[in-house]
């Protein structure tokens, strides 16, 4: 996979930098909460079955090393991302070239701060509030951020994509981007694309070299020929590519939204999920990325 990504036209490859040692167990998610008419309040996502799927997915340090040869061997950059607290000296010690900060730990200022050591960050904002985004882009060097716009829906619809909120990203950090999360299968690379249209820096996208039925991450991963199709139109100028979307997705205005918005309740509720889903364990307790004690213990 690393070697043809790069291959295809990226310039980073990033992994996950998850643990399933530090799962957190939280009582309120093994069951969920849905009122009487049907208003989902609390996603169920036990801690059982979630523990032993992530466990089958766990690297060790070893692998995080010879990720970051195999990527330097393929020419290509490395990237991982940080979850927890204490995680970021490990990931600058294998050498990794630039930290991915996920969308639920925009807000956790703790690790942003661990983050600074990196010359490149990149932070996605995906269910942040404003003020939040606001604070992570005064916590670290503009010179050293890339801010990623994400709409936190999986797969996201093309009429909730809010492009738009790239423009006052730009007004934080010079850098900006879009986190896509779309269905490939359903609505290909218009919003990838859209993006790049639309002057993104960045744009971040799940890959994989395998049918989509055999990922978890299937429905939103693009393959290599679309990699190739990407890193074709974002060389492209402004007036090719404008006439290749009104072409190819002539509607593409409906994917600019708001650029300031209210989140969504799906949004919402998987932000309630996934800040602190994982956290270090400091003097036999665990803490979350934002240095939040999290007051459950895990299951034997």
């Amino acid at each position: 996979m690393i070697h043809v990504a790069a291959e295809s036209g990226a310039d980073f490859v990033k992994i996950q930098g998850l643990r399933s040692s530090e799962l957190t167990f939280r009582s309120r998610f093994e069951h969920g909460v849905v009122d009487s008419d049907g208003t989902v309040r609390v996603i169920t996502r036990p801690f059982a079955p979630e523990l032993a799927r992530l466990s089958r997915l766990d690297l060790t340090d070893d692998d995080e090393h010879w990720f970051v040869e195999e990527c330097r061997r393929a020419g290509v950059k490395s990237m991982i991302t940080a979850f927890t607290l204490g995680s970021v000296s490990r990931f600058s010690a294998a050498g990794f070239d630039a930290l991915k900060i996920a969308s639920y730990d925009c807000k956790s200022t703790p690790l942003l701060k661990e983050a600074s050591v990196f010359a490149e960050v990149v932070v996605s904002t995906g269910a942040s509030y404003d003020h939040e985004i606001a604070a992570a882009a005064a916590t670290l060097s503009g010179n050293q951020l890339s801010l990623l716009h994400c709409v936190t829906i999986y797969p996201t619809p093309l009429n909730q994509l809010h492009l738009r909120r790239m423009e006052w990203l730009r007004s934080l950090c010079p850098k900006v981007g879009f986190s896509d999360h779309t269905s490939v299968e359903q609505t290909g690379l218009r919003a990838s694309k859209l993006a790049i249209m639309l002057g993104a820096d960045v744009v971040e996208r799940h890959f994989t070299v395998l049918p989509r039925d055999q990922t978890r991450d299937g429905p939103v991963s693009i393959d290599p020929s679309q990699l190739v199709e990407l890193r074709r139109f974002s060389q492209l100028d402004c007036t090719q590519q404008e006439a290749e979307m009104n072409s190819e997705w002539p509607e593409w205005q409906m994917g600019l939204g708001q650029m300031q918005r209210e989140l969504s309740h799906g949004e919402l509720l998987n932000r309630d999920y996934y800040s602190g889903r994982v956290a270090a364990f400091q003097d036999g307790v665990q803490v979350g990325s934002d240095g939040i004690t999290i007051p459950e213990r895990r299951p034997d």
